[in-house]
């Protein structure tokens, strides 16, 4: 359980190498020539949470199952991919579902990387790429809604769709669309415009903990949009490291986080997404589920049959599951407490769902 993010980006801008630093692969070939990525690359990638390790180490847990995030690494897009440019824009249908966008802008000089457009520009590159999206989007509502496949939608869909359609075409925002139905059309429909995303710049070495001229301008162009500054190289270089390996290293150079840490955590607050823990002698687990979620949809998670017989969810806090180190003793403490079906699980909880056989 965790949400799925697709990188896009010009090609050679780092996005193969990021991807394998990030998934601890080799699957993304990285090379300095552009489009050396053609086939899509798919890596799943634990979540860590030292609350997890915490609560699995209390338990005594035969296994522990993290939370995951899926990286889906695409060719690069260039100018004009929307009419075949470069390899096209058919390989955007492999990040058509995914959950959040990470656009992969270049913010770094080096004479040994070729840049495809001979000039290192991220605020031109990073529009590039906003708009063959949106010119790939255009066309896939302009097939969609042709005769024969107007048919197989509902009216309220059609209009929607044809609405959608020409606040594209005008480069209009389409945040208005906020109720759950047309939410649910238009991610039906494969809209990646639509979709949240984070703006990571990716930085040499000597500017992975300030930035530099570039990122102050993309900041200074988006104030409102998430920002993540990484070294992609660095990512690189601390793959094969363990955690504690990588906490050191990372502090030696000024950083807190891995870029991977900082994805995560700005992925978790852009999607608002919470953690709920279940654990216990077999097994400790990380659930992902939206913010606000009521204990019956947070059970569905585990088990579709877990709402229907819902009874109630014994609850413990986080902190006191550390501090009395079991749902025995923190019952025994008076911090076990029993939750309806319209609780509202917050970040942290420790869960025990009781449901009728």
């Amino acid at each position: 359980m965790g949400f799925k993010c697709g990188i896009v980006g010009l090609p050679n801008v780092g996005k193969s190498t990021l991807f394998n630093a990030l998934t601890s692969s080799k699957n993304a070939q990285a090379a300095n020539f552009p489009f050396c990525t053609i086939d899509p690359n798919i890596g799943i990638v634990d979540v860590p949470d030292k609350r997890l390790d915490t609560l699995s180490s209390l338990s005594k847990s035969k296994k522990k199952i993290n939370a995951n995030i899926t990286f889906v690494d695409i060719a690069g897009l260039v100018k004009g991919a929307s009419k075949g440019e470069g390899l096209g824009n058919k390989f955007l249908s492999h990040i058509r579902e995914v959950d959040a966008i990470v656009h992969l802008v270049r913010c770094f000089d080096s004479e040994k990387i070729q840049h495809v457009n001979k000039k290192i520009d991220p605020l031109n590159d990073l529009e590039t790429i906003k708009t063959e999206i949106l010119l790939s989007d255009i066309n896939l509502l302009e097939k969609k809604l042709q005769k024969n496949m107007k048919k197989k939608m509902s009216e309220k869909e059609t209009k929607l769709l044809e609405t959608v359609l020409d606040k594209l075409n005008k480069g209009k925002s389409l945040e208005e669309y906020g109720d759950p139905d047309s939410k649910k059309i238009l991610k039906e429909a494969g809209l990646i415009s639509i979709k949240p995303y984070i703006i990571v710049c990716n930085v040499d070495e000597g500017n992975v903990k300030n930035g530099n001229n570039y990122t102050n301008l993309l900041k200074k162009k988006y104030p409102n949009e998430k920002f993540v500054i990484i070294c992609a190289d660095i990512e690189d270089q601390i793959t094969d490291l363990k955690s504690e390996e990588k906490e050191m290293y990372m502090k030696n150079i000024g950083l807190e986080k891995t870029g991977l840490n900082q994805l995560i955590t700005t992925g978790y607050d852009l999607l608002n997404l919470n953690t709920f823990f279940t654990s216990g002698p077999e097994e400790s687990r990380a659930w992902t589920i939206k913010k606000n979620t009521v204990a019956t949809k947070a059970a569905s998670v585990i088990h579709t049959d877990f709402e229907k017989n819902f009874i109630r969810a014994e609850t413990v806090s986080y902190e006191d599951f550390e501090k009395y180190g079991s749902f025995e003793k923190a019952k025994e403490n008076g911090k076990l407490r029993l939750e309806g079906k319209d609780y509202l699980v917050k970040d942290g909880d420790v869960l025990f769902f009781r449901v009728n056989p």
